[in-house]
């Protein structure tokens, strides 16, 4: 019994208007474990989109950012630049895309079919660059598990609750009761195709203790990390998307005493009393498999 561990470290998601050399500058020093190179909402204008991209490509080219996986969120297929985002930005040291606006399966398998195309003409192993759609609207939500399926680049899905509340017509609550269904049916839907469910911003950057509050639930609901928008979140975030020492020493106990009836013949472990079945050593092994990666980062 194997659990085979994802690539990708995905804690936090921080957000970066890529036009703006500050703010890029900032976003290198930062701890995150991905970088949302900003093309679309936060960067008004073609002029601006288009000093965004070169900012991109100069920095990734002197290697300002090779200790994050980097995902510019590109702008959408009915905004006249997607074709111009994706065609200068599919280089290496570049991980994939975040796909804004998705609604329905049929906008991430034009994407993915798009970057196909790009990476044959590029000499690209085809598959190379993936995707993470953004999950924005109600019918998004309601299709996200065909989202999910549209494409193997798909790695992972976010909640962008903002624009989520505003097509739901609903009120963006400080208990946060208007986006508790969509933020479940994400993450089971997400988990249902072996992609990981991203959660949306916390709004209130400056306010640490709600920040914590949304954590709790989220991590309840069954998320992998959190977008982000400022790095003073990032402490906070990666405390509860990381194991803890505890949870490190019971998953490497809960494995050897498995590890040991396997070899004695027994068949069954216990541990405290319980029986250890095959989804407590596939939790172990993806609890030690985290904890790794986060080793090696830092």
């Amino acid at each position: 019994m194997t659990y085979i561990p994802s690539p990708y470290l995905l804690r936090s998601l921080m957000f970066v208007p890529a036009h703006t050399n500050r703010l890029l500058d900032s976003a290198a020093r930062s701890q995150a474990d991905v970088l949302l190179l900003d093309l679309e909402d936060s960067v008004p204008g073609a002029q601006n989109k288009q000093t965004a991209r070169e900012n991109i490509i100069e920095r990734v080219s002197r290697g300002d950012f090779d200790k994050f996986h980097l995902f510019p969120r590109i702008n959408d297929r009915e905004s006249g630049h997607l074709l111009q985002d994706v065609t200068s930005l599919s280089i290496e040291g570049v991980t994939g895309f975040m796909y804004p606006k998705a609604r329905k399966g049929e906008d991430i398998y034009f994407i993915d079919k798009l970057l196909e195309t790009i990476e044959f003409e590029k000499n690209i192993p085809i598959g190379t660059f993936k995707l993470i759609p953004l999950i924005e609207t109600t019918a998004a939500v309601l299709n996200a598990q065909e989202i999910c399926k549209a494409s193997k680049r798909v790695i992972a899905i976010a909640f962008g609750c903002e624009d989520f509340v505003s097509d739901l017509q609903g009120v963006h609550d400080n208990e946060g009761q208007s986006i508790f269904t969509a933020r479940a049916l994400i993450a089971m839907a997400a988990r249902a195709c072996n992609v990981a469910p991203i959660d949306t911003v916390h709004i209130k950057v400056h306010d640490l203790v709600d920040l914590e509050r949304n954590l709790q639930t989220a991590k309840k609901l069954g998320f992998e990390g959190m977008l982000v928008l400022n790095p003073k979140e990032l402490p906070l975030v990666h405390q509860y998307y990381s194991p803890s020492k505890q949870e490190v020493a019971d998953a490497e106990e809960m494995l050897k005493l498995y590890d040991e009836a396997q070899k004695s013949g027994q068949g069954v472990a216990v541990k405290n009393g319980k029986f250890i079945g095959p989804p407590m050593v596939i939790a172990a092994q993806k609890v030690l498999s985290k904890h790794t990666q986060i080793c090696k980062k830092c």
